[in-house]
């Protein structure tokens, strides 16, 4: 059980990450964020909120590894792969048939990049069965996170093997280059626009979508927070756009009234038309 004197150091290095690096850390559960910050305090020797604090202004490039290790976000290519069949037939298809291949799509918290390029496999695979790859050049996938890093690695899309282990063997050699390192096709690689973006802080980039995918990244946040960002994603959707959440999450709050549930399984939400 932590002291009051203990929460008071907390919430005074909080506020002060949050106001030196503008990350919103107080829209974050204290639960997450302290296991987050007891890493570096560990990695660097410390071992009070108090210490760890005065070794921020005594080393300011220790902001760099401490904001990457609170937005880390683990992926794979294709996880779940459930959801993306579901998302993909008969959802994305009807809708790419709709738009005639405009589609605008949201990753939202995009982590290392797998997610978005998983989306830009999605469609080529919808635009190819649909015998419409040349409309494939007309869609867009904003992919967007708040940490420096995540942002880089999604830029250099360079992905070891372990990083498929979950995507079918055949979209694997249609979409990626071979060898230890694999790379997206230049026509999968050229859907996907790197944006730096906090979710709390900062408009949706480029709506309306058809599509916004926010996957594992709400559980993280305060329920206040969650319904926040709940209303911009349903207010950022065009009319008939899709929401695709994580397994494990649940859209409540104001949006629930603006979006409606279409398949309780794979957490998939769309709005009236």
């Amino acid at each position: 059980m932590s002291s009051p004197q203990d929460e008071r150091a907390f919430l005074a290095l909080t506020q002060k990450i949050s106001r030196t690096r503008g990350v919103s850390c107080e829209s974050y559960k204290d639960k997450c964020l302290k296991r987050r910050i007891a890493v570096r305090m560990r990695a660097r020797g410390v071992h009070t909120y108090d210490d760890y604090s005065r070794l921020l202004d005594a080393d300011p490039n220790e902001y760099e590894p401490l904001l990457d290790t609170l937005t880390i976000n683990v992926t794979k290519f294709y996880r779940n792969p459930e959801t993306w069949q579901a998302l993909a037939r008969p959802h994305l298809a009807a809708r790419w048939r709709a738009r005639q291949g405009q589609l605008r799509i949201w990753s939202a918290g995009c982590a290392s990049g797998e997610e978005p390029y998983t989306i830009a496999v999605a469609l080529a695979e919808v635009a190819r069965e649909a015998g419409q790859e040349e409309w494939l050049g007309r869609a867009r996938v904003d992919a967007t996170d708040v940490d420096r890093l995540s942002l880089e690695r999604t830029r250099q899309a360079s992905y070891p093997e372990s990083a498929f282990s979950e995507m079918p063997g055949d979209l694997q050699h249609r979409y990626f280059t071979p060898g230890p390192m694999r790379r997206p096709l230049p026509q999968v690689h050229a859907l996907v626009h790197v944006l730096a973006h906090d979710l709390m802080r900062d408009p949706p980039p480029r709506a309306p979508y058809d599509l916004i995918v926010c996957r594992n990244v709400v559980i993280y946040f305060e329920r206040r927070a969650q319904e926040r960002l709940f209303l911009i994603f349903a207010e950022a959707l065009a009319p008939g756009g899709l929401l695709l959440l994580g397994k494990v999450e649940t859209l409540f709050g104001a949006a629930r009234e603006r979006l409606t549930l279409v398949d309780p399984r794979e957490r998939i939400y769309a709005k009236p038309a």
